[in-house]
């Protein structure tokens, strides 16, 4: 059998990664390639689409050539993306906007008002989006009232991977998984549903064509054949969502497996056969392909809140960490290692860009509670790489409701490179957690699709024997027993807390201006 590979893509709301891959699932090469997420003012989250788009391009060629593979030998490239972004194009398809990205929270406003009628809830349960800034519906509702006139002369409102693709093959199409997440498309039925476009103010053909997650599309732009070093037929797999790609990745796509991710957000997620949505609103619920849905609940705050805590607090640990030439996060864990489970009373609530689930609410802001003159730096540190776990748990706690207690935990994303912070899971969860060595789920994911959609294995439980070996933590029964207790304090302060989140974040919108 002649030996092939593919390439599996992942845009990233902070980077873009492309890993090529074996027919075994073997990682023969992967690039990561940056970009900043832009807030130029306190509730803007914005990133520039072609930084994005030059980034795609930047990580698979390199990946391709750390490789060492022929580049024009390559089977595919399947592509897995971020949620939720927004960009306003013309016909040409030249933004109008930047893409506005899940964490932009400027639409709060539209958001509680469609909450609050009656129809809000019934769009949620047709589309599996929950009714929160996150979400495009919303956003277009903010666009619409605040920005008519650009409202006005958007030919189309796409997502960053429609963006890429439109560059790449000069089409606006969009898979069924990230058109799932837009708070505009019918779950049961697969088209876009008449009520939520009424809302935003637009039309379908404003959107783009809809298309099934397995869709191939050959004939490359031959400049960009050129740029990537693989042959113009080269079919690109449109692919899925990052998160459900992320599930396939871990293999966490039969009932009762949950997949528990931090990276720069972070979710935990589940599988069914058929659209499941809360009649609480707390969970979302994604396709995967036409028979096979994730559902779940996502985090703002995952690695970026740690990211905050190192470059806005831990100035001196990382010259530390330059000094003795290793990862400023190492010496991070290694310090939180030092502190007892619990942070000797301080909890932390992540919530520096708002929250997602459970709380929705976008005004939600971080605190220390608890902090008294025994803490020091160190348990600031334990208590914020607790508080995104605590924070995740109390998600699995809505989940439960709707799916009951899970038998498998699998972990992944950023976080699960650390000892620290995966045994932290299983302590937290009270619960065996085990652990892909593949942390770049969301790239195998695509990949496992992309050899679907072109017919290479005949399901997609074929990920079984490419995930390969397992990390594996049992929980300590004493450290579970000390997350127990302090977990309801947890759940119980951000709840009380709730007319307070409102008035410090409507006193940050009229007060504070970015620098």
């Amino acid at each position: 059998m002649q030996q092939e590979w593919f390439v599996g893509v992942d845009i990233g709301t902070t980077s873009t990664k492309a890993v090529v891959y074996d027919a075994l699932g073997e990682v023969l090469g992967l690039h990561n390639v940056e970009y900043p997420l832009h807030t130029p003012e306190v509730s803007a989250a914005v990133q520039d689409p072609e930084e994005i788009f030059q980034a795609v391009l930047m990580s698979i060629r390199t990946a391709i050539e750390k490789s060492e593979v022929d580049g024009k030998k390559m089977g595919f490239i399947s592509f897995s993306s971020a949620m939720h972004s927004l960009i306003a194009v013309d016909h040409e398809g030249s933004p109008l906007t930047q893409c506005i990205t899940w964490a932009d929270t400027r639409s709060s406003k539209w958001a509680e008002k469609l909450k609050a009628s009656p129809i809000g809830h019934e769009i949620y349960r047709r589309t599996g989006t929950p009714i929160h800034p996150m979400s495009p519906l919303v956003k277009l509702m903010w666009l619409k009232e605040e920005y008519p006139q650009l409202f006005q002369c958007t030919a189309k409102f796409i997502s960053i991977k429609e963006y890429v693709f439109n560059k790449l093959f000069d089409l606006f199409i969009v898979d069924h998984s990230i058109a799932s997440a837009t708070g505009l498309f019918n779950l049961e039925k697969m088209i876009w549903d008449a009520e939520a476009l009424k809302v935003a103010g637009i039309t379908a053909d404003q959107l783009s064509e809809l298309v099934p997650t397995t869709k191939s599309i050959v004939g490359l732009d031959e400049k960009f054949a050129e740029v990537l070093g693989i042959d113009q037929s080269t079919p690109f797999v449109i692919g899925a969502s990052d998160g459900v790609l992320s599930n396939l990745g871990v293999n966490a796509i039969e009932p009762g497996a949950v997949a528990v991710t931090i990276g720069t957000s972070g979710a935990i997620r589940t599988a069914a056969n058929k659209p499941v949505t809360d009649p609480k609103g707390r969970t979302f619920c994604y396709a995967l392909t036409e028979d096979l849905w994730i559902i779940g609940g996502p985090v703002n705050n995952g690695g970026m809140t740690f990211r905050w805590l190192k470059d806005e607090i831990c100035g001196a640990e990382i010259e530390s960490a330059k000094r003795l030439g290793i990862d400023p996060y190492e010496v991070l864990t290694g310090i939180a290692a030092n502190v007892k489970p619990g942070a000797d009373g301080l909890l932390f609530h992540p919530y520096l860009s708002g929250e997602r689930a459970p709380l929705w609410n976008a005004d939600a802001r971080g605190s220390f509670f608890g902090l008294a003159l025994h803490h020091g730096k160190q348990h600031l540190i334990r208590a914020v790489l607790e508080g995104i776990v605590f924070n995740l748990h109390s998600v699995m706690l809505a989940l439960k409701e709707l799916i009951g207690m899970p038998n498998r935990i699998q972990a992944t994303g950023g976080f699960a490179r650390s000892p620290l912070w995966r045994q932290m899971l299983a302590d937290i969860f009270d619960q065996e957690v085990f652990v892909p060595e593949s942390h770049e789920s969301s790239c195998l994911g695509a990949v496992i699709l992309g050899m679907y959609a072109q017919g290479k294995i005949e399901t997609l439980d074929h990920v079984k024997t490419m995930v390969g070996s397992v990390h594996q933590h049992t929980p300590d029964p004493t450290h579970a027993e000390i997350y127990n207790e302090l977990m309801p304090i947890f759940i119980r302060v951000s709840r009380k807390l709730t007319d307070e989140y409102e008035a410090i974040a409507a006193f940050q919108n009229n007060h504070v201006k970015p620098e």
